[in-house]
C-alpha cells in the first residue's frame, strides 16, 4: 500500500525531470488524499506543466484503503510532512510551483519560506504562529479532534455532519454527501493540536518564515478571516503577495462543483511567474 504511493511519486518526479516542463507540486490537507488533486493535475498538464501529487508519508492510494487502515495516518506532525515534501522537491531539477489546500496551504507556505518554491498558491490555508484571530467557525471545525486530548495520537475520521460543517458548508446536501463519500478519509490528530497551540508555543512546528527573500511570489485564495490574517503576515515579505477572495465558497472549494474557478485562478497566477516550459 505505502510502496504504491511512493512509486507513483517517484514516477512523477522522473517524468517531470525528463519532460522539460516546469513542475507543479500539489499538497493536500487533512481528511483528503492526493487523488483530491487529480482534476487540477489534468488542468495544469493541459497547460503544459508537469504536475506532481505526492501524498503525506504513508498515505494509502485510495479512499477505500484509507478507511480500512486508518492507523497509518496517526502521529504525522507538521515538520515531518513538510520535510517529506521538501525531500520530494529536492529530487526535482528545478524549483516547482507549489499549490496547497487547508493544512496543505500551511505546508505550502512553510515550503516557500524555505526558499524551495518558484511561486506558491495557498488555498484556505490553516493558520501558523502569529496568525490571529481564530474565528469560532475554525475552532468548531477542529473540535472533533481537539475536544479529546487523546486524539493527538490517533487517526480521526469526520462524521458526515462534521464534514458538512467543516468542508461542505456551501454546497447542496446531495453534493455534500457525494463529496464525503468520494474524498473524506481519516487524518492525523497531531497537526490540529500543533496549530491550535502555535501562538502559545515559541518552538511550534506551525510556523512560517514570511520574510525569506527567496520565498517567491505567493497568492492566498480564500474568504475566511484566517486567510486574511495569513495574507497580512505574508505581506512582510519583499516579494509579491496577493490575495484573492472567493465569496460564498466553503472549505471544499478545491473539490466541489466550483473547483475549476479556483484552479483557473491559481493557474493564471502561476503563469505570471513561471512558464510551462523550463528555460534551457
Amino acid at each position: 500500500m505505502i510502496d504504491t504511493v511512493s512509486r507513483i511519486t517517484a514516477d512523477q518526479v522522473a517524468e517531470a525531470n525528463a519532460s522539460g516542463r516546469t513542475p507543479v507540486v500539489f499538497i493536500h490537507g487533512l481528511w483528503l488524499l492526493p487523488s483530491s488533486w487529480d482534476r487540477w493535475a489534468a488542468v495544469f498538464a493541459e497547460a503544459g506543466y508537469a504536475p506532481l501529487t505526492p501524498g503525506w508519508p504513508d498515505d494509502p492510494p485510495t479512499v477505500e484503503e484509507a478507511k480500512a487502515h486508518p492507523e497509518v495516518f496517526a502521529h504525522k506532525t507538521i515538520a515531518q510532512v513538510a520535510d517529506h515534501y521538501a525531500d520530494v522537491i529536492g529530487q526535482l531539477k528545478g524549483k516547482p510551483a507549489v499549490i496547497g489546500h487547508s493544512f496543505g496551504g500551511l505546508l505550502t507556505q512553510i515550503i516557500a519560506g524555505r526558499g524551495l518554491a518558484a511561486v506558491s498558491v495557498a488555498i484556505d490555508p490553516a493558520p501558523f504562529r502569529g496568525v490571529l484571530p481564530l474565528p469560532f467557525s475554525a475552532l468548531k471545525s477542529a473540535s472533533p479532534v481537539l475536544g479529546n486530548p487523546a486524539n493527538r495520537n490517533r487517526a480521526i475520521p469526520l462524521t458526515y455532519d462534521q464534514f458538512r460543517y467543516a468542508f461542505a458548508n456551501a454546497v447542496s446536501e446531495d453534493e455534500a454527501k457525494d463529496l464525503y463519500k468520494t474524498f473524506s478519509v481519516p487524518t492525523s490528530g497531531v497537526p490540529l493540536f500543533q496549530a491550535a497551540a502555535a501562538n502559545l508555543n515559541p518552538w511550534t512546528e506551525a510556523k512560517v518564515d514570511t520574510k525569506n527573500p527567496d520565498r517567491g511570489a505567493l497568492l492566498i485564495i480564500s474568504a475566511p478571516a484566517i486567510a486574511n490574517a495569513s495574507y497580512k503576515q505574508q505581506q512582510q515579505n519583499e516579494g509579491i503577495t496577493e490575495f484573492a477572495a472567493m465569496p460564498d465558497r466553503g472549505h471544499a472549494l478545491v473539490i466541489d462543483h466550483g473547483w475549476r474557478d479556483v484552479a483557473d485562478k491559481a493557474l493564471t497566477f502561476v503563469k505570471r511567474f513561471v512558464p510551462a516550459e523550463k528555460k534551457a
